[in-house]
């Protein structure tokens, strides 16, 4: 963020906020990050880069789980790191595969996992739950994705319930 432009703030019962502190022009850019974790939706796999998110017809497919896209092997380099993990879930679950958030949140795992390894992830418990709002067909259906997370990630997290316990805390499952 450029100092000065912009400001985080709280916003009660909203999280948090961003706004300008300065007039901005119509079409002025303001902010520019990479996402911390993204993911091509199975709807559009095989037509869009996994590294970059360009649109494509000719992309090159990962050896490996034969499901990620990339537009050459630039893309499919820089992406490996990141890949390498989710690769082995997606080939442990054949012919089976995750629904979207399922492996958005694994990305967001990994990302977190990688980043600190031997620390509690406090990205995750300095989130605001939400979970008393939700009703209990709401609730059923996180109970459902949060088993389905574990079983993908068993490959590369044996217990993700022990290593992400505030995820799963209100959710229980059993």
């Amino acid at each position: 963020m450029e100092p000065g432009r912009l400001e985080k703030f709280p916003s009660p019962g909203r999280g948090s906020g961003l706004r300008a502190l300065k007039r901005a022009r119509p079409g002025e850019l303001l902010y520019r990050a990479e996402p911390f974790a993204c993911t091509v939706t199975k709807q559009r796999l095989g037509g869009v880069c996994e590294r970059c998110l360009r649109r494509n017809e000719r992309l090159l497919r990962c050896s490996q789980c034969k499901i990620a896209r990339y537009c050459d092997t630039r893309c499919q380099k820089e992406a490996w790191q990141e890949h390498k993990r989710e690769c082995k879930c997606l080939k442990s679950i054949e012919p089976n595969f995750p629904p979207d958030s399922v492996r958005l949140v694994g990305r967001i795992v990994f990302k977190l996992v990688t980043a600190c390894p031997s620390e509690k992830l406090y990205s995750f418990s300095d989130l605001q739950s939400n979970i008393e709002e939700l009703s209990e067909e709401m609730k059923e259906g996180l109970r459902h994705l949060a088993q389905t997370l574990q079983l993908y990630l068993r490959v590369e997290i044996q217990d993700a319930f022990q290593l992400l316990p505030c995820l799963f805390e209100n959710l229980p499952i059993g």
